[in-house]
């Protein structure tokens, strides 16, 4: 009985959902100005632009589901395979048409193959999540994502393609070839998503996280200048965290717990795998 009517926790999978209509939002707003390439290219960007905002919305959403199904302790095999779900659409299928159309129409056959490398490795790497999940984790609950997590790539994707777009396409909404840096790091991150490297999930940062003041006002001071900031911070702060893969294993275990934010000693509590990286 269990089986034919799984749990549905509400305010999760409400996150979860909202990750999937921006998802499917911004493949919308792709299409869309798809169409209107070759006739309006203004309009087309604008849309393009919208698009972006949509994925970076999506990774807000997965976050939040995350965090909400921790907190409450409503993890679930429902939960897991909606969000891997809603993931492929909102940073697979949503970031590559994205850069197939922005760079990669004028070469259909090579367009084609990026493209789809980069979406078959998201929906592979997902895939393989929730079998590891499904399956339990040996030793305990980890936190720490095995190869870079997908909505930080299609976040990174997302925001490079933001900046570029406000920094060198301001005026006439067009990136130039500056647009030929997108293919190679979707290439590239459709191999980091597999790579070795391992990548902290935050999820010990919960509501019962403690820090000190000048803590607190740090973070506090960068959100806002991140707010201020929105067509750049968000790149910087995709690219930090994709660099921090490749000098963790340099760094002592003294500063990775205090950059990461490891609360193991405060809470004795079950990780979650509501939701998948």
């Amino acid at each position: 009985m269990s089986e034919q009517n799984p749990k549905i926790y509400l305010l999760p999978n409400l996150m979860t959902a909202g990750n999937l209509f921006c998802g499917f939002a911004a493949t919308l707003k792709i299409v869309q100005g798809a169409l209107l390439q070759s006739t309006d290219a203004d309009a087309a960007a604008l849309l393009f632009y919208t698009a972006i905002w949509y994925i970076l919305g999506a990774c807000i959403f997965d976050l939040l589901d995350g965090r909400l199904a921790r907190l409450g302790g409503q993890d679930s095999p429902f939960g897991r395979e909606f969000d891997s779900l809603a993931d492929t659409v909102s940073f697979g299928l949503a970031p590559a048409l994205m850069v197939y159309r922005i760079v990669l129409v004028d070469f259909p056959r090579v367009g084609w193959v990026v493209a789809f490398v980069y979406l078959l490795c998201g929906a592979l790497r997902l895939a393989r999540f929730n079998c590891v999940a499904a399956n339990g984790y040996p030793g305990g609950p980890d936190k720490n994502f095995r190869g870079f997590p997908i909505p930080a790539a299609a976040g990174l994707i997302a925001s490079i393609t933001l900046f570029m777009l406000w920094w060198f396409g301001e005026r006439d909404h067009d990136i130039g070839r500056w647009k030929w840096v997108l293919p190679p790091l979707m290439l590239f991150l459709s191999f980091m998503m597999f790579s070795r490297f391992s990548y902290p999930s935050f999820k010990g940062v919960n509501w019962r996280t403690t820090r000190s003041v000048p803590r607190f006002l740090v973070i506090s001071v960068l959100l806002i200048f991140t707010v201020l900031n929105y067509e750049w911070m968000p790149a910087i702060l995709f690219l930090s965290y994709l660099l921090y893969g490749f000098v963790r294993p340099w760094l002592s275990k003294a500063w990775r717990r205090e950059i990461e934010e490891e609360i193991e000693d405060e809470t004795n509590e079950p990780d979650s795998i509501e939701q998948a990286p």
